[in-house]
């Protein structure tokens, strides 16, 4: 069985657990202070998320180089243009670890782009062309309403509100949908995986790109999900890591994010954290086995519209908004 998000050797995962006990020691029910208490954001729709996940899941399959991908692309271009300032589009070709040139499409939107503090805020978009979790045809590609979708459909959601409630001018929010996430196989290596986000992370849209943050999303829709501390996040972005759960606990969502110690996955914050040097974490629906970390659908033909579930959607979308408001109050992160 392939996983697509490799684990770290379980030695390093050792390391890493034992580096950070102290996240046993740190509650997610601790009350909001009177400042977080008093920052006002706005309210996370969740039909409005769950509606752009099912317009995704509709195109069918997003793989490269499919119908659905040229179809779904401009669909999310077109709602990146009606609540972003600015959106770039990187058409272009990678080369996947069967050594096949792959059409890839990134989209960035840009919300207050002059801005010199920025968040960065990302998801994969893609499908996953083999459902080789499945135990049937396994050799065909998965809808990905939750491995892809769900990600799109909070981040456009989280910037509708913005746009509706307006931010700081000081702040900027970049918004970034990567491709071809999903293409890769273990026999491969695991360079054959997040090769979308491996191309913007070498060629930013903007030179020189620079974010004081980033958080990733994965699978962030199904139903009874749970966010558990990931560990390469903890590596790289303990701060960050820490930050995001306690804005969950002040948006009233700290039981999707409990303050428990999960694996280390490999996922797009990795080149990230790697190639930019953004600290990039993982809000990711894992469970703490590290032999089988993710959901029962994960890479199946179950990963559709009926695993998506509207209260999870909402608890990460107004954790989000959340944190950026949060992040516009304080000068700094």
């Amino acid at each position: 069985m392939f996983f697509r998000r490799l684990l770290l050797p379980s030695l390093l995962v050792g390391i890493l657990l034992s580096s950070c006990k102290d996240g046993e020691q740190k509650k997610s029910d601790t009350p909001a202070s009177t400042a977080e208490a008093q920052i006002k954001t706005p309210t996370f729709e969740a039909d409005s998320a769950y509606n752009a996940v099912a317009a995704q899941v509709a195109f069918g399959p997003r793989t490269p180089g499919s119908d659905a991908q040229k179809k779904c692309a401009a669909w999310m271009q077109q709602q990146l243009k009606q609540v972003c300032d600015t959106v770039y589009v990187q058409n272009v070709n990678v080369t996947g670890g069967d050594k096949k040139q792959l059409p890839c499409i990134n989209l960035i939107g840009s919300i207050n782009p002059k801005a010199q503090r920025r968040i960065l805020l990302l998801t994969h978009w893609d499908s996953r062309p083999w459902a080789d979790n499945d135990s049937k045809d396994r050799d065909k590609p998965v809808l990905a309403a939750d491995d892809g979708g769900s990600g799109v459909g909070v981040l456009i959601e989280v910037a509708r509100q913005v746009k509706k409630m307006g931010l700081s001018p000081e702040l900027g929010i970049d918004i970034l949908f990567t491709d071809v996430e999903d293409y890769g196989k273990d026999v491969w290596g695991e360079d054959s995986y997040c090769l979308g986000t491996q191309y913007w992370a070498k060629n930013p849209h903007v030179a020189g790109y620079k974010a004081e943050f980033g958080i990733l999303l994965d699978m962030v829709g199904g139903r009874g999900a749970q966010f558990l501390l990931e560990g390469l996040s903890r590596q790289y972005a303990d701060g960050v890591q820490q930050m995001v759960w306690q804005a969950a606990g002040h948006a009233g969502f700290s039981s999707f994010f409990p303050y428990t110690e999960g694996p280390a996955i490999i996922d797009d914050h990795d080149p990230l954290n790697k190639l930019t040097g953004i600290k990039t974490i993982d809000i990711i629906n894992i469970n703490a086995d590290p032999r089988s970390p993710f959901p029962a659908h994960w890479h199946t033909h179950n990963d559709n519209m009926q695993i998506i579930d509207k209260a999870t959607l909402k608890a990460v979308g107004q954790t989000l908004l959340q944190v950026i408001y949060e992040s516009a109050a304080n000068k700094a992160v």
